[in-house]
């Protein structure tokens, strides 16, 4: 998801994705321990979206 993407979604949007990004990336995190993800580049991914998403969030709650 890019930055000009996340910036479109309203802030309960914003809330929403940031939830369902963080039990996507728990579930990728218990998979990869069990048995090694085929790209385990998709968790730093995981990771990276849920920061831009926290970062976008906290912009808009400073700006209020």
């Amino acid at each position: 998801m890019k930055q000009s993407e996340i910036c479109e979604l309203t802030t309960e949007e914003i809330k929403e994705k940031i939830a369902t990004e963080q039990s996507t990336l728990t579930k990728l995190k218990m998979n990869h321990a069990v048995s090694p993800l085929e790209n385990p580049m998709i968790i730093r991914a995981t990771r990276r979206n849920i920061a831009r998403l926290m970062t976008e969030l906290r912009k808009r709650e400073l700006n209020k």
